[in-house]
């Protein structure tokens, strides 16, 4: 077992080799950057009571000195790793908002993108957002602050979008911009809930379609 395990890690520090050299990244930091990637699928699916250790050393093939060698504990990787599973889905939304011409049409992007949660840009598990905002709201204070500050920024954004359709005349002047953001968020976050409950992925849809007549209101 040993042996197959040395050989694993041999063959994964070479492909990660291959993979960052031209990023300047070191082997550490090689490291640490696969035991994120490795392991944010499982925390993302199983929470992190639910993830143990044998879970981290059994995907990554490494030992539990190797992982808290680079993390203080689990806690850390968890942390770490609902940052990666984020940045995810913030760096698809953001690719497809560059794209769009219109304030409209950057507001639907949030409608169009989330119309499938369970696959790309989507992380193992679904969204992080409410994956770990169920678990840790009364168990992880650190893990609960990550994702007050992601709905806090993810709010922002919109309103952001909401105030510059404003000034082009694009939406209306009287427009309560934080309350529209955050009712897009609890429409968004609230249809995956009920889809991932009920199994039918159709009730987002039907959700969606509401945060996007709530967008449609907006134009002036």
């Amino acid at each position: 077992m040993i042996k197959f395990k040395q050989l694993l890690w041999f063959g994964t520090e070479i492909f990660w080799t291959f993979v960052f050299m031209d990023n300047g990244l070191s082997k550490a930091e090689r490291t640490r950057q696969f035991i994120i990637e490795t392991t944010a699928g499982i925390f993302n699916t199983k929470g992190y009571a639910g993830t143990s250790l044998s879970d981290l050393t059994d995907a990554t093939h490494l030992t539990k000195g190797s992982i808290y060698g680079n993390f203080e504990n689990k806690e850390d990787v968890a942390l770490a790793a609902f940052d990666y599973n984020l940045s995810k889905i913030k760096q698809a939304i953001a690719q497809r908002v560059q794209k769009a011409v219109t304030y409209h049409d950057k507001l639907m992007v949030y409608a169009q993108v989330y119309h499938s949660f369970s696959g790309a840009p989507f992380p193992t598990g679904g969204c992080p957002i409410l994956n770990t905002a169920i678990e840790a709201d009364d168990t992880n204070t650190l893990l609960k602050a990550k994702v007050a500050k992601a709905v806090t920024d993810w709010k922002k954004d919109i309103s952001t979008m909401i105030l510059s359709g404003i000034e082009t005349g694009e939406f209306k002047a009287d427009t309560d911009t934080d309350r529209i953001a955050y009712s897009i968020i609890a429409l968004i976050e609230g249809g995956i809930m009920i889809a991932k409950i009920t199994g039918v992925a159709a009730n987002l849809d039907r959700i969606l379609i509401t945060v996007e007549e709530l967008i449609l209101g907006l134009k002036a």
